[in-house]
């Protein structure tokens, strides 16, 4: 059988521009979140399937790629269910190895205790613009602190991050999992459809309001119920102050420090006065993890057209490890979007040094080669990038290509020094 040149769907090899570029990112990540006090930590790619099927990770837990048994454990003649087959998975996310990792280690940890992990994830998706099957993610999360300080703190880490990678004018969209419950509860959904109810909500941008109605009634939910909460949204598209008409609205189905908590939030993060992005109180966002269980954001970046990160409040997953709740909360950056767009605006990295090509003619004396080579050796110390490479017939196509690499200064050596 012949071998294939190309990569397993929905994966893609990444070829030296853009890996310079991806290495760039992470370092400008790396050093800016660590100046808010972000300590790197790092999970295995394979999680046990108990985890991962834990019914906190929503569509996802559908996408997981499975890991079969091994040697003795794997029976396929007595085998009569998948758990007889699979005991673990490649992560989906970094979410679920992190909260696993924060309950097995927290005594080692200080509190609170505010991660930083970057790595890769696996979801078996259907590919598309900015969506792969392995991809990066690179998440920041904050244990044990059960103030809104979490969500102040996440918020302008990511912000600032994302001005230091050259976006400005995107959004931050922010709203409360309470309101939504809250919403979906005075418009008279039973508590068990609140979840079928919010995956049709999430499709609001993409459908409009009447698909929403159309979609929920088709679903076999009351038209009363899909009526009043309808009336709600057709309200939020004339109200001067969409938090005060909901909170008017929803009184005695809205616990009041909602409301205190998400002002707090809104006008801490806008008194900093960044001019790179807008926070926006938006009670269509859903956000589709169901272990949220307060404040949820998202990035919206007008160049993309879709969401390039979230996250939110998830007080009650540490406690399915441990028996005892932690507030928890976190903020993902859809890194290979944000890659897509640099790559797309044809990013340069800045204070980049200068890429200077050696090449040597074949033949040239011992002597010659030497002399080169501490050449190279001297302009490295002093800075610049050498590359040192035996110079090729084509001696035109391969100054084409280290152009299009950055380099822009070529030094030739022939063993005929008159050439």
């Amino acid at each position: 059988m012949a071998l294939i040149k190309k990569p397993t769907t929905g994966m893609k090899d990444i070829l030296p521009a853009e890996m310079q570029l991806r290495d760039y990112c992470i370092s400008v990540i790396k050093e800016t979140y660590a100046k808010f006090g972000f300590l790197s930590i790092e999970t295995p790619c394979v999680e046990h399937i108990a985890n991962l099927n834990s019914k906190q990770g929503g569509e996802n837990e559908k996408l997981i790629f499975k890991i079969l048994k091994r040697g003795e454990k794997l029976n396929l003649e007595t085998a009569s269910s998948e758990a007889d087959l699979v005991d673990g998975g490649l992560r989906y996310d970094l979410t679920v190895p992190l909260v696993r990792f924060y309950a097995n280690h927290a005594n080692e940890l200080p509190s609170p205790f505010k991660a930083l992990q970057i790595g890769n994830v696996w979801r078996a998706d259907r590919p598309q613009r900015g969506r792969y099957r392995q991809l990066v993610q690179c998440d920041i999360d904050i244990f044990g602190e059960p103030s809104n300080l979490a969500e102040i703190e996440l918020i302008l880490a990511t912000t600032t991050t994302l001005g230091k990678l050259g976006f400005h004018n995107f959004e931050v969209r922010i709203n409360e999992r309470r309101i939504l419950k809250a919403m979906a509860a005075y418009s008279g959904f039973a508590q068990e459809d609140y979840d079928r109810v919010f995956i049709i909500l999430d499709k609001m941008d993409k459908i409009g309001m009447e698909g929403v109605a159309d979609e929920l009634e088709k679903s076999g939910f009351a038209a009363d119920c899909v009526e009043r909460y309808m009336g709600l949204f057709k309200g939020l598209e004339t109200a001067q102050d969409k938090l005060s008409y909901l909170v008017n609205r929803l009184d005695g189905f809205l616990e009041e420090e909602v409301e205190r908590n998400l002002r707090e939030i809104i006008d801490s993060v806008r008194a900093t006065g960044s001019p790179d992005f807008a926070l926006v109180f938006d009670p269509t966002l859903v956000r589709g993890m169901s272990y949220y269980t307060g404040t949820i954001f998202e990035i919206a970046i007008p160049e993309f057209g879709g969401s390039c990160g979230g996250g939110g409040r998830y007080d009650k997953m540490v406690g399915l490890f441990t028996g005892n709740d932690v507030p928890a909360c976190g903020f993902s950056i859809g890194f290979e979007r944000i890659i897509l767009l640099m790559m797309e605006k044809g990013f340069r990295i800045p204070g980049q040094p200068k890429k200077v090509a050696y090449l040597i003619e074949k033949g040239v004396s011992p002597e010659t080669l030497r002399r080169v080579i501490m050449q190279a050796q001297e302009a490295r110390r002093d800075g610049a990038q050498v590359l040192v490479s035996r110079m090729n017939k084509n001696k035109k196509f391969q100054k084409e290509q280290l152009l299009k690499e950055g380099y822009e200064d070529f030094q030739e050596f022939y063993k005929n020094p008159m050439q």
